[in-house]
């Protein structure tokens, strides 16, 4: 077994970008990569294929959410159940992404984001705290960013019986994650941005390569 040591040294070529849904760290990251020619690696592209990896043993509230309907996921249950038992928000899936990053080619930076980056399993894999920070959205940033790339009638929420409902589960949901990101982060003395809607792209992207000190 790899012990954290050794894989924080395996994974010192890598920066981590978590934080809550709607925060900007896809778009931080891209343009993160495209400035320094890191390699990008977006925990959400790889999400389908790593439910298609994990076992039941692995990830149990993974395969109970996979086995819900839409409304038994995003209706009938309040946010802070949804909260508790979906399945990235618990680290399920975690160690997928370690593994894909040691596949990687080690003589080029990579730069991770998403949000299923949590502090306390991120922690251990740091050779130096300043190589991961977190983006705290406000609500309004979030909404904001999701009504800017929203197409009325797309997304999940319109597959449930009741749209609006699992649209504002949702939101609640996640600010709930996103304040619990806050704190455990702060308790791991690990870095954090608050992101609002004063906060430009260019200006968010300055101040997390001020954080990674790049």
């Amino acid at each position: 077994m790899t012990d954290a040591a050794e894989l924080a040294a395996r994974l010192r070529h890598v920066f981590w970008i978590g934080g809550g849904s709607g925060a900007g760290k896809s778009t931080v990251a891209r343009r993160l990569a495209d400035r320094y020619g890191w390699r990008l690696y977006a925990t959400d592209d790889v999400m389908r294929d790593h439910a298609d990896r994990a076992t039941p043993e692995e990830a149990p509230f993974l395969h109970e959410f996979i086995a819900m309907d839409m409304d038994e996921r995003w209706l009938n249950r309040s946010p802070e159940v949804m909260l508790e038992t979906f399945h990235w928000f618990r680290g399920e899936g975690f160690g997928l992404i370690v593994e894909d990053l040691l596949r990687l080619p080690p003589e080029r930076g990579v730069i991770v984001e998403g949000f299923r980056l949590l502090p306390h399993l991120v922690k251990p894999l740091l050779d130096a705290p300043r190589r991961a920070v977190w983006l705290l959205p406000t609500p309004d940033f979030r909404q904001a960013a999701i009504r800017s790339r929203s197409v009325p009638g797309e997304g999940f929420v319109w597959r449930t019986s009741d749209p609006a409902r699992a649209d504002r589960n949702l939101a609640e949901r996640d600010r709930m994650f996103t304040t619990r990101l806050g704190e455990e982060a702060e308790r791991l003395r690990l870095r954090t941005i608050d992101v609002d809607t004063t906060l430009t792209e260019d200006a968010l992207t300055e101040r997390v390569a001020r954080a990674f000190r790049l």
